[in-house]
């Protein structure tokens, strides 16, 4: 019988290959184990050859291939048997909640776990959950007390209840982190309220510098979920379009690739340090720039910011954009935005990062950017009046029918009829309760 049997805290290699990384991941992410190099998969020892060149690859594989880095919980040692050498890892479980391969990130690829005698990839459940206790303590978000005592959550609570999650009145508070060790409303709590002080401003510009300001829209002063929801709205509106009808299928050709667009946004709104000010989006005729402050977060090089390698600044920001669809942890947003433009379009300092989106030159020039305003790519087909309800509520989605109406100078009947028309044009839909909820444009 063979001295030698794997099981699940023993894995047996008759030699060094490069899936040892997702084995040591595997038992990271489980309850530890060992790794024994030079024995074969039924127990016979074959021995190692070379073994200075394969220990020095394993410590590559402990310091470089891994996140976040685990070398507090691996060890190695030189067996002997039967006269011949063994390499063993030892592996303790390990004291982060979640590890991956850094070139796959935190996907369910990158995230692996040992199940019996081999190696299975977490699902996306299992790794969102480990995921969101990730960092939890540390954020300074959850520690840096709110410039105001008096919040309330009510748009928060219609967003969670739209994605079937319930907030308990009592203990929501505590399961979002809203509250620092000294139970006052922290940073989080200010940035996911009703209203606060923290502005948004997206800034037009006629030309190609800032010389010259053609508007100026704050979105901010309330709940980040609105406020993105604005900015994605303004930006949709914003994308230009021209086809060319000569060819069939016709060939849509839009200002800017809004996917990447938007991948740029979540990422300017998750990873900023809020404790310096917020991000800012500046349009020029040209481009697009979106300026996230803060810099790389610490320990993460360049190189791993453009592999995809995802650590938040902000974990459970991260978290509660994750739980509302908006974003997900798979590390594919700035790989998406580097294929689609390349890594020029990302200017790294230690204090920022700007992310600048060129524009369709074709687009550019079948258009006259003076004519250029709010909702051109939102309004074929609307009639005035509901060009001009799409406009009000793309700036301020709380408008309610009345004061819509005062402000277009209709009747209240005559707004309500629009709400059912831009309804059924899946132009808005409504977040919430008729007597509590809002309208939100999302075509």
């Amino acid at each position: 019988m063979s001295r030698y049997i794997e099981s699940e805290t023993i894995e047996l290699k008759e030699k060094y290959t490069d899936t040892i990384t997702k084995e040591i991941v595997s038992f990271l992410n489980s309850a530890g184990g060992s790794i024994i190099i030079g024995v074969k998969d039924d127990g016979v020892v074959v021995g190692v050859d070379k073994v200075d060149e394969i220990l020095r690859k394993i410590s590559d594989v402990i310091t470089t291939k891994i996140e976040p880095n685990p070398q507090d919980e691996i060890s190695s040692e030189l067996k002997f048997d039967e006269g011949k050498t063994l390499i063993v890892i030892h592996i303790n479980k390990g004291h982060n909640h979640i590890y991956c391969q850094k070139k796959y990130g935190f996907s369910s690829t990158g995230c692996t776990i040992r199940i019996g005698t081999t190696c299975k990839e977490m699902t996306p459940e299992q790794i969102k959950i480990r995921y969101e206790k990730k960092f939890i303590d540390n954020e300074y978000m959850l520690k840096k007390k709110s410039n105001s005592s008096d919040l309330s959550f009510r748009e928060l609570k219609i967003y969670y209840s739209e994605k079937n999650y319930h907030l308990e009145d009592k203990s929501f508070e505590t399961n979002l982190n809203l509250r620092n060790e000294s139970g006052e409303y922290n940073l989080l709590a200010e940035l996911l309220s009703d209203k606060n002080n923290i502005p948004f401003i997206f800034v037009k510009f006629q030309g190609q510098n800032k010389a010259s300001i053609s508007e100026r829209s704050d979105y901010g002063y309330g709940c980040i979920l609105t406020t993105y929801g604005k900015i994605k709205n303004r930006l949709q509106a914003e994308n230009i379009c021209i086809s060319d009808t000569t060819v069939r299928p016709r060939k849509d050709t839009y200002l800017f690739d809004f996917d990447c667009v938007n991948e740029a946004i979540l990422n300017a709104l998750v990873h900023n340090d809020w404790t310096i000010t917020e991000p800012q989006i500046s349009m020029f005729n040209d481009r697009l720039d979106i300026l996230c402050h803060g810099g790389l977060p610490n320990g993460m090089t360049k190189d791993q910011f453009f592999d995809g390698i995802s650590k938040p600044r902000n974990a459970t920001l991260m978290r509660i954009f994750l739980n509302m669809g908006l974003t997900e942890h798979t590390g594919h947003g700035i790989p998406t935005i580097v294929e689609k433009y390349g890594k020029d379009v990302f200017e790294i300092e230690s204090n920022y990062i700007r992310c600048t989106i060129p524009f369709e030159q074709r687009v550019i020039d079948q258009i006259d950017n003076k004519n250029v305003g709010l909702n051109v790519g939102l309004s074929v087909g609307l009639n005035k009046t509901e060009k001009k309800v799409i406009e009000l509520l793309i700036e301020d989605q709380s408008l309610t029918s009345i004061e819509l109406s005062e402000k277009i100078g209709v009747t209240k009947r005559t707004i309500e009829r629009t709400f059912r028309s831009l309804q059924e044009k899946k132009m808005i839909e409504r977040i919430g309760s008729k007597r509590d909820g809002s309208w939100i444009v999302v075509g």
